[in-house]
């Protein structure tokens, strides 16, 4: 389980990003007000649906595909068809911005939390409101569940993170003692452990049932960018401003590994579905694929963009990447047959697959922000759409 981040501060009357990262595989980040629908052989763009009323901070898909959903500073979230990209519900209730919004791992719920101080959970078919959590004294930076999708976890300006049951709303812990806003916050998939990022360059572990501080993970020199568990949840991966990722033992909190090699800033780190190896991407435009018990680095993959989010995918065949797929070589693959036939990925002005230019992008159209899922592309533009491209297999040229 990992978990990366982006988020949109509000100071005043004026808009300031916190520099860090979009929630892994299925997020992009910016000033939507509407989507675009366009033809996936030709690149026409087909229709605009309008949604939100002001800035989008984030977009996500639902695990199982079917659903994305936009939150907005408008107050808002959208849930979208995830294969047309038509509208299908607005859920209306917070009475503040809307920060960021995450599925259950079963896409049955949406979460979403808000600068009102509450996390509310919607049924992501019907958009009917199910619970609305109440407890912070400050805006709720992120939601995130278990892998069971029986716990809600919330992190918070107000120094806190607060698990709640998702089905009946109850409060179940709150894990205070942070020295500083709460950033970014994660289960361990066992969920035995929640592992809590702050802006003072340290990790907190934290028991998920009990609520007792487990392990402060004390090493970086720099901010936390992004935390992820091992699928075993024996090791705990950091990433950091200062241009490494570190290995921790999530039991004893002891470090067991420093990842050198970035240039520059570290983004996001992920491990592969078996944990044998660790992906790290950076502002150097480059992806590390390390051992995951050594340290060894693997291969470097220059991408020529900074990717901000990555993971795994199931197989361990591609890197999900918040500009499409990128495709590994047989030496850091799982074994099976290729789950999807496209692996698109965008630098700059082009979609790109497989190192080859398919579909150029108009200046109004260069993406900020991508996500993929199977064959659709969802694109962030610096002018406020965001673009649906579905893709048919074997699509080359344009």
């Amino acid at each position: 389980m990992k978990l990366s981040l982006v988020a949109l501060y509000r100071k005043s009357n004026t808009f300031q990003h916190l520099p860090l990262q979009c929630l892994p595989l299925t997020t992009l980040c910016n000033e939507a007000l509407t989507v675009q629908l366009w033809d996936g052989v030709t690149g026409v763009p087909l229709q605009t649906l309008e949604g939100h009323s002001d800035w989008v901070t984030l977009v996500a898909f639902s695990p199982d595909g079917k659903v994305v959903a936009s939150s907005s500073i408008d107050n808002t979230v959208q849930l979208w068809d995830g294969v047309t990209g038509a509208p299908l519900q607005t859920l209306e209730g917070h009475s503040d911005w809307v920060m960021s919004v995450a599925f259950s791992p079963d896409s049955k719920v949406v979460a979403s939390s808000s600068y009102d101080k509450t996390v509310r959970l919607w049924d992501s078919v019907t958009g009917a409101l199910l619970l609305t959590l109440e407890g912070h004294s400050d805006l709720v930076m992120l939601v995130a569940f278990s892998l069971d999708s029986k716990v809600v976890a919330s992190s918070s300006r107000d120094k806190t993170v607060r698990l709640w049951d998702s089905v009946t709303g109850a409060p179940l812990q709150t894990l205070e003692g942070h020295s500083n806003l709460v950033m970014l916050v994660a289960f361990s998939p066992d969920g035995k452990v929640v592992a809590s990022g702050l802006i003072n360059k340290t990790v907190q572990l934290w028991d998920s049932v009990t609520g007792v501080p487990l392990q402060t993970l004390e090493g970086h020199s720099g901010w936390v960018t992004s935390v992820a568990f091992s699928p075993d949840s024996k090791v705990v991966a950091s990433s950091s401003y200062d241009k490494t990722v570190r290995l921790w033992n999530s039991v004893t909190g002891a470090p067991l590994q420093t990842l050198e090699g970035h240039s520059d800033w570290v983004t996001s780190v992920a491990f592969s579905p078996d944990g044998k190896v660790v992906a790290s991407s950076s502002s150097d435009n480059t992806v590390q694929l390390w051992d995951g018990v050594t340290g060894a680095p693997l291969q470097t993959l220059e991408v020529s963009v900074s990717i901000r989010a990555l993971s795994f995918s199931v197989s361990g065949q591609f890197l999900n990447t918040d500009r499409g797929l990128l495709r590994l070589k047989p030496c850091s693959m799982s074994s099976g047959s290729l789950e999807q036939s496209c692996a698109p990925f965008v630098i700059k002005d082009w979609v790109t697959e497989e190192g080859q230019n398919i579909i150029w992008l108009p200046p109004d159209y260069r993406a900020t922000y991508v996500a993929v899922r199977n064959e659709l592309v969802v694109l962030g533009h610096p002018s406020g759409r965001v673009s649906f491209l579905q893709f048919t297999q074997g699509l080359k040229t344009v």
